[in-house]
């Protein structure tokens, strides 16, 4: 038997909360690479976010409700884009991991009675909102736009910085968070 709680309206209510503050983090715009077919854009950072507060399974969720709106033709990722054909386009396995993402940062920042600590929460931000994404994210994108898997990886390394600077973001904004609202990390 399974030891999760059910969902509750609250947690509805964070999970739409999670899936609206990834859309916003799309209106600042992107900066287009690989001919504007993968752009850059901060609505990782809102995964992190999610995946961090909400746990694996909220946070994947938010995600989930987030890309659901999107393949009804909502145009909320960044740039404006929406509609079932991003979902076949370069994007699909950042899109993809995006989900895979929220639950490995849920399952590290969380691991410890869900209180996150300093250590954990940076770990969980780079191998889920970095490593988990990309894994997904790069191997659809080599496919995709028809090039080595090679070429993918060294020309998707100009998105590590902007990561980079994701995680510490990510991670100040989570530390802060727990320790100003504990509740909000409650299982």
């Amino acid at each position: 038997m399974s030891n999760r709680k059910p969902i509750e309206v609250r947690d509805l209510s964070k999970i739409a909360v999670f899936a609206a503050i990834i859309a916003v983090l799309g209106l600042p715009g992107t900066i287009p690479l690989f001919g504007g077919a993968v752009p850059i854009s901060a609505q990782t950072l809102g995964v992190m976010l999610a995946g961090a507060v909400l746990g694996p399974w909220r946070g994947a969720l938010a995600v989930v409700v987030f890309e659901l709106l999107v393949a009804a033709g909502l145009p909320l990722l960044a740039g404006g884009r929406g509609g079932l054909g991003v979902f076949v386009g370069p994007t699909v396995g950042f899109l993809i991991g995006w989900i895979v993402g929220a639950i490995v940062i849920g399952l590290i920042v969380r691991a410890h009675l869900g209180k996150p600590s300093v250590v954990r929460t940076v770990i969980g931000f780079i191998l889920g909102g970095i490593v988990a994404i990309y894994a997904f994210g790069i191997p659809f994108m080599a496919l995709i736009l028809g090039i080595s898997l090679t070429e993918a990886l060294v020309g998707a390394s100009v998105f590590l910085i902007g990561d980079g600077i994701k995680v510490v973001i990510a991670t100040v904004v989570t530390l802060a968070l727990y320790r100003a609202y504990p509740k909000a990390f409650a299982k």
